[in-house]
C-alpha cells in the first residue's frame, strides 16, 4: 500500500455521526445513575472505600486510575525499549521500501526548528483507536529509547471496528520522556472508543495543519521531528502484527530475520534517522550506526 492510500480521519459527517451517538449514550448511563439516586451513591462510595484498601501498598496500581490500558511487565517492556543494536543493522531498511512502493518515506518541513525546553521537539498527534497508530508506536518506543528513556509503557488495542482491528501496540498517554537530545510530546487525542482524550494545544494544531491543511482528511499519525522532517501516516503494514500479543511482538523485534521485525525495526530505523536529524545527529554511537547509514537515503 502507497503512503497516498492511507486511510485517513473519519469523514466530516461520520465524526458528527459518532459524537452524537456518544451523546446519546452519555444520556442513557445520566439517566441510570439519577434513577439509582442515593442507593448508588451509597454502594459507589462503599466500592471505592474497598477497592483503595485492596490496593494499599500494591506498586503495580501506583494509585493512578487516569492511566489508560495495561501496565505491561517488566519483561516485555525491556524487550521494546531494548533492542539489540546488532538486531537494527540487521534489519536496516526492512521492509520499509517494499510498503512504500517508491514514495518518501518522510516529507520536509519548513520555517524554524521546533523546540521545547531548549531542545528540538518531536511532536506526536495520534489516537488510541487508530491501527496505523498502533503500529506506528511500536516503532517510535524503540526509536526514543535510543535517545533517552520512556516509561512506563501500557499496553492497549486499537479499535475492533477499524481496519486491523484489535491490534496490540502502546499508549503514550500518560508516558513520560527523559533525553538530554530531544524533547518528546505525544498527543493521544481520541481513546480506543474515539472519545476524547488529549486536546492539542493551538500551536499544536497549527503545525499538524501547516502540512495538512484540510481538516476534513486530516489523518493520524502525525509526527513533526523538530520541524525538520514529517511523518503523515504509517510506514508499514499494520496487518503485519494481528493476532499477536504484545508478548509475542516484543518478543519478535530481537529477530532480524522475523516478519514483524522487518517491520517495526525498519521503520524504527527511519524513526531514528529522523531523529537524528534534530539532533544534529547525536549521540555518534547511534546516529552512526549501520542501520541510520542505511536508511539515509530514504529520509
Amino acid at each position: 500500500m502507497g503512503k497516498a492510500s492511507r486511510i485517513k480521519q473519519q469523514s466530516a459527517r461520520e465524526k458528527i455521526a459518532a459524537q452524537r451517538e456518544a451523546a446519546r449514550r452519555q444520556e442513557r448511563r445520566n439517566r441510570v445513575l439519577i434513577t439509582g439516586g442515593s442507593t448508588l451513591a451509597v454502594l459507589v462510595i462503599v466500592l471505592a472505600f474497598i477497592l483503595v484498601k485492596a490496593t494499599q501498598g500494591s506498586p503495580s496500581s501506583g494509585g493512578n486510575t487516569a492511566v489508560t490500558g495495561t501496565l505491561l511487565p517488566a519483561s516485555v517492556s525491556s524487550q521494546v525499549t531494548k533492542v539489540p543494536p546488532a538486531a537494527l543493522d540487521r534489519v536496516g531498511k526492512g521492509a520499509v521500501p517494499a510498503f512504500l512502493q517508491g514514495q518518501p518515506a518522510f516529507t520536509a518541513g519548513s520555517g524554524g526548528t521546533l523546540t521545547s525546553g531548549s531542545k528540538p521537539e518531536m511532536l506526536y498527534i495520534g489516537a488510541e483507536y487508530c491501527p496505523y497508530c498502533a503500529a506506528t508506536r511500536w516503532s517510535m518506543a524503540i526509536a526514543l529509547s535510543r535517545f533517552g528513556t520512556l516509561s512506563p509503557l501500557h499496553g492497549i488495542h486499537s479499535s475492533a471496528t477499524d481496519t486491523d482491528p484489535n491490534t496490540a501496540t502502546l499508549t503514550f498517554y500518560k508516558t513520560t520522556y527523559t533525553s538530554k537530545y530531544l524533547t518528546f510530546t505525544p498527543v493521544e487525542v481520541q481513546n480506543v472508543s474515539r472519545g476524547p482524550l488529549q486536546t492539542p494545544t493551538s500551536a499544536q494544531n497549527a503545525i499538524w495543519a501547516k502540512y495538512e491543511p484540510d481538516a476534513n482528511t486530516r489523518g493520524y499519525p502525525f509526527i513533526s521531528f523538530g520541524n525538520k522532517l514529517v511523518l503523515k501516516g504509517p510506514i508499514y503494514d499494520a496487518g503485519i502484527l494481528q493476532g499477536k500479543t504484545w508478548s509475542q511482538v516484543a518478543a519478535a523485534l530481537k529477530e532480524p530475520s522475523s516478519p514483524i521485525a522487518q517491520s517495526v525495526d525498519g521503520a524504527a530505523n527511519y524513526i531514528t534517522g529522523a531523529i537524528c536529524q534534530m539532533t544534529n545527529n547525536q549521540p555518534a554511537s547511534v546516529c552512526g550506526t549501520a542501520a541510520v547509514t542505511a536508511v539515509k537515503s530514504g529520509l
